[in-house]
């Protein structure tokens, strides 16, 4: 009997005493809660800045590890720098921010102070008027 096209060969059967040990992850915890005196303000946008993700949204609670309570906070928070123009909305701002925004235009070419002596016409020479008396 053939077997079924696109399966391979079977892996050996692991006994009872050969599993491998799961990973249990290690639980985050809340960064508020622990250091007492952090206070989440709107106008600390480099500490808001580590709760959002690349594009620009609010990281969820299982990647942050914040609790509930600060997870709200958080984002009231940042929904209030966002409006000050302190925290980007999308990640075409954060590029902006950065300054690595492709439509950016070259800088200007830079011109000299003066213009060279060739292109200066030259001055008309003062006739001396003569006196009224």
């Amino acid at each position: 009997m053939q077997a079924r096209p696109g399966t391979g060969p079977r892996r050996p059967f692991r006994g009872r005493g050969e599993r491998k040990p799961r990973f249990i992850p290690r639980r985050k915890v809340c960064t508020f809660c622990t250091v007492k005196d952090a206070v989440i303000d709107y106008k600390d946008a480099v500490r808001l800045r580590r709760f959002l993700s690349d594009s620009g949204k609010i990281e969820r609670r299982y990647k942050t590890g914040t609790c509930a309570r600060h997870q709200r906070a958080l984002a009231t928070a940042i929904s209030r720098a966002r409006l000050l123009a302190l925290l980007p909305y999308t990640a075409a701002h954060i590029r902006r921010i950065a300054g690595v925004s492709p439509a950016a235009a070259p800088p200007p070419p830079a011109t000299p102070a003066t213009p060279p002596a060739a292109a200066v016409p030259p001055a008309p020479a003062a006739t001396p008027q003569p006196a009224s008396a």
